[in-house]
């Protein structure tokens, strides 16, 4: 069973660690780069965390996290879904679907009508992870901020 939990100040270390190694190791699947993230100091951390709405998520027995989700509201009626990594020796297990269903229930928390990401649109893989959380295609289309070379296509979930 997957446990999700919200990050507090104590998890700095460790929400830090797992964010570098998802941009070091899926630079094409994020909007910062992994030089970018590693100069940021433990300030920058502890207040990511304190803004809320980012999420670990563990494997039992598991000391360090499988993975990783944050949400932020981008208006009073969205929530944007980010950052979203599983460790490779975790996929398969439910990890993606126990970090996005966090989120949505978050958004839910805060009274929103949608929950909205951007996804690599050469990344297969999450694709089908978020149209299997019920999220569509929206037509929107931007190019990769970290790698403009790379598009990216919106999806988004509408909450009940």
């Amino acid at each position: 069973m997957v446990t999700v939990r919200e990050t507090v100040a104590g998890d700095w270390q460790a929400l830090r660690d797992i964010r570098l190694e998802a941009l070091r190791t899926a630079p094409d699947a994020f909007g910062s780069t992994y030089e970018r993230e590693a100069n940021r100091g433990e300030e920058h951390w502890h207040n990511r965390i304190a803004r809320g709405g980012t999420f670990l998520a563990y494997l039992p027995g598991a000391p360090d996290p499988a993975g990783l989700i944050g949400g932020y509201a981008e208006d009073r009626q969205t929530v944007e879904l980010v950052s979203m990594y599983v460790r490779p020796s975790a996929r398969g297990r439910g990890v993606g679907e126990a970090l996005v269903a966090t989120v949505v229930d978050w958004a839910n928390t805060m009274n929103a009508t949608t929950v909205h990401l951007w996804v690599t649109e050469t990344n297969a893989p999450a694709r089908a992870l978020y149209e299997r959380c019920g999220f569509a295609l929206t037509g929107e289309q931007q190019a990769l901020p970290s790698d403009p070379s790379l598009g990216e296509v919106a999806m988004s979930r509408t909450l009940p």
